[in-house]
């Protein structure tokens, strides 16, 4: 039986079993919530937080679907593996928006309205919602584990009562480095998702695709280092953004 374009495979070879997807998600929504709660779950949120929200989601629909593959155009053909501007704009946009919001939630908020607009203006709805899931599930939930490991300072910004000595002083400091770095990290996540979350679970599962990890495997490799330096630059574009804007 399909329902809304969703097999529901759960058996085809290769496949990343799913008690292991359920693991993962179970125990990285129990961290990001647990602290969460404590400071207030989505009560913490101000309207301008879902302003901010709004207004990086919908732009990043319109730079991943229409500008990126217009920029995409002009990359060398022994580059396309390594550069897309589509992705590439949607890391930035939303690591700005993660810099201005600083609380866990806006990731998985900002890429579950992303999924839900991209359906709107390109894909349609079909295998809706596991796409929902996944997307604010591996994306945005890496920027909210980020978000609370670090405390809300997630690009350097550190708003901190420091007495002039210690890391305090040290990250007061070297900001643009810990935004670098910060950057780096997360973007360096964000290249599991499409390999491994959904080539190696969601696809089988939605379409009854075909398991290759040689082709998993090169892709992950493939997707390192135009992350990581587009994660650099985020990171800096972010930490400046919320300086202007006085977070």
């Amino acid at each position: 039986m399909v329902l809304n374009g969703i097999e529901g495979n759960l058996n085809v070879p290769g496949m990343i079993p799913w008690e292991i997807i359920v693991a993962y998600f179970a125990i990285a929504l129990g961290f990001v919530f647990y602290y969460s709660m404590r400071n207030g779950g989505l009560k913490g949120f101000k309207t301008v937080d879902f302003v901010y929200i709004g207004i990086g989601a919908a732009f990043t629909v319109v730079w991943e679907f229409f500008i990126g593959p217009l920029l995409d155009k002009i990359v060398p053909p022994g580059l396309s593996a390594f550069v897309g501007f589509g992705f590439f704009g949607r890391i930035i946009i939303l690591f700005i928006v993660a810099g201005l919001v600083r609380k866990p939630g806006v990731g998985m908020l900002s890429l579950a309205i992303f999924d839900i607009l991209g359906d709107i203006f390109h894909y349609g709805f079909s295998g809706e919602p596991v796409f929902v899931f996944y997307e604010a599930l591996t994306y945005g939930l890496f920027i909210d584990i980020a978000i609370t490991i670090k405390r809300g300072n997630l690009f350097g910004d550190f708003n901190t009562r420091s007495s002039g000595r210690g890391l305090g002083s040290f990250a007061q400091k070297h900001r643009e480095v810990f935004a670098g770095l910060t950057g780096a990290i997360i973007a360096f996540t964000w290249a599991f998702p499409d390999p491994f979350f959904y080539k190696a679970f969601f696809g089988p599962f939605l379409y009854g695709s075909i398991v290759n990890w040689q082709t998993i495997l090169v892709s992950f490799v493939e997707a390192i280092p135009g992350n990581i330096v587009f994660g650099i630059i985020a990171g800096l574009i972010a930490l400046r953004v919320t300086r202007v804007l006085g977070q």
